[in-house]
Formats: structure tokens, sequence, C-alpha cells
């Protein structure tokens, strides 16, 4: 069974590597504007314990907003002046949108960055929660709270690559349904490279 201790280890053993929307297309990276500065920021993977072992809390962003709207997405966002480091950004972040309080979420460790198509470098923080608690979705952001089983996503075979057409060229993506849910994009990239570290020896 996965543990948090299981995922503590593997984020410390040394065997990520940066991923990127362009793993898939490699060529679509040449479309993009040369010299241009990719924006820090971060998301946390909530994980907190479920009926069946670790559950991830994911986000379902409102229909309403003009980048992203009703994708499904980690609690998260670019690094404020303000933040010391990416762990604060992933806390602070993770409050704003799910009402969820720092003080209840042990750090597990944190991934190589996700360099998105639209400009920005992500670290994923993992984090464990360590009591329950009550989502309270950001109004105007955040449309739902939701859980899948860890376990679901941690399985390669459950990953899909999916296709859409990205200025004027088929860009690929890594999917992960789970119920009505479409995990898609960026999100499911990094859930995949989790997948992928959780397994290395």
């Amino acid at each position: 069974m996965l543990t948090p201790d299981l995922i503590r280890g593997a984020l410390g053993n040394g065997s990520s590597a940066p991923t990127s929307d362009f793993d898939l297309n490699p060529e679509t990276h040449g479309l993009l504007p040369e010299g241009r500065k990719l924006r820090s920021a971060a998301v946390l993977i909530p994980l907190i314990a479920g009926n069946a072992g670790l559950d991830v809390i994911l986000t379902r962003r409102s229909a309403a907003l003009k980048h992203h709207p009703g994708q499904i997405a980690f609690p998260g966002g670019k690094q404020d002046a303000g933040d010391p480091t990416v762990l604060d950004t992933a806390l602070r972040e993770a409050r704003e949108e799910i009402g969820l309080d720092p003080a209840l979420i042990t750090p597990l460790g944190q991934m190589d960055p996700h360099e998105t198509v639209t400009g920005f470098q992500v670290t994923p923080v993992a984090g464990l929660i360590t009591a329950e608690f009550t989502a309270i979705p950001e109004l105007g952001e955040v449309e739902e709270v939701f859980r899948v089983p860890l376990s679901h996503v941690l399985k390669p075979e459950n990953f899909q690559v999916h296709g859409r057409i990205w200025r004027g060229h088929m860009r690929r993506y890594y999917a992960v349904p789970y119920g009505p849910y479409y995990i898609w994009g960026a999100t499911a990239r990094i859930l995949r490279a989790l997948a992928e570290q959780v397994r290395s020896p």
C-alpha cells in the first residue's frame, strides 16, 4: 500500500527529471517566442487518508475564468515576491483556493519543475493533510474540490495520450480520466511523473 513514507522516500531518491508540456511534442517548442522567460509557480499535491488508502485532492477551475476555464488542476499559482520558497507559494495558494490551513500539512517533498506551454515553471510539492477538513472553494476561481484515489493516478495503464490542434499543429498530451473528471495536460503530466518516480528503484 502507498504510504506517506513511501512518497517521501520516492521524492527524495533523486530519480526525478524535469517535465514539460512538450514531452510528447518536442517540435512544438520551436513555435514559442525566442528568449521567453519562464515565471516561477508552484502547486500543492494534497494527499489525505481516504477509504482505501491515500487520496489526492484536485480542483475544477471555474468555467468563467479567462485562462484554463473548467480544467482540472492542483491548488497553486505563481510565486509572489513575498513567498520565500515554492513551498510557501504552494501552501499559500492552497489556503486561498480551497481553504486548507498550512498547519494541517506535513510536506513530503517536491518534484523537479514542469514547464507549461503558458510560460510557467511549476514546482509540484507533495504534502500530507493530517486531519479532516472542509474545503472552501475560492469564489469565482474554483468551481469544485474533489478527491481521486492516489492508486488510480499512479497506475501507468490508466493514462492515455490524446491530442488537439494548437497553433495549427497537433499537440499531444497525457490524460488520466476518473469518473466524470477529465484530468489532462500539465496536471496529468505531473501525476504521471509522480507515478514514474514512485515506481523507480
